[in-house]
């Protein structure tokens, strides 16, 4: 962030303290995303439609879901019901869970199951092996 910001020096304190609580600590993984819509009514209308969509993501390992956790230190979604375009939502694992996480060739899937934007994707193999690497 700091080279794209060309913020310097001035700005590594503040941009530690935004991104260090986005490290995974022990049996978790962080997910940063981003509803990326360059039309700003579309945007508008898109992001309005999906009000607490920050309760509907998941990670699915062996059929079971790991719920994402929504972080409690910002907006996810307004009063009026607007989602963010950003959201960050942690994960919390079982020792279980992380195993199986860590197994070669077990299939995790990322998903949203949100009423107004339902999506799933498999986590390719290589993606699943570097994200493994995050557990303690």
């Amino acid at each position: 962030m700091l080279h794209i910001e060309r913020g310097g020096d001035a700005q590594i304190e503040d941009e530690l303290a935004a991104y260090n609580p986005l490290v995974p600590q022990g049996k978790e993984l962080v997910a940063t995303v981003m509803f990326e819509i360059d039309d700003p009514a579309r945007r508008a209308s898109v992001l309005a439609s999906l009000g607490g969509i920050e309760r509907w993501v998941f990670l699915e390992i062996d059929g079971q879901r790991i719920r994402g956790e929504p972080d409690p230190t910002r907006e996810n979604t307004s009063p009026e019901g607007k989602a963010s375009s950003v959201q960050f939502v942690r994960f919390p694992f079982t020792d279980r869970q992380v195993a199986r996480f860590k197994t070669p060739g077990d299939r995790v899937i990322a998903g949203f199951d949100h009423a107004n934007y339902e999506h799933l994707a498999v986590l390719p193999e290589p993606v699943r092996a570097a994200l493994a690497e995050d557990f303690d």
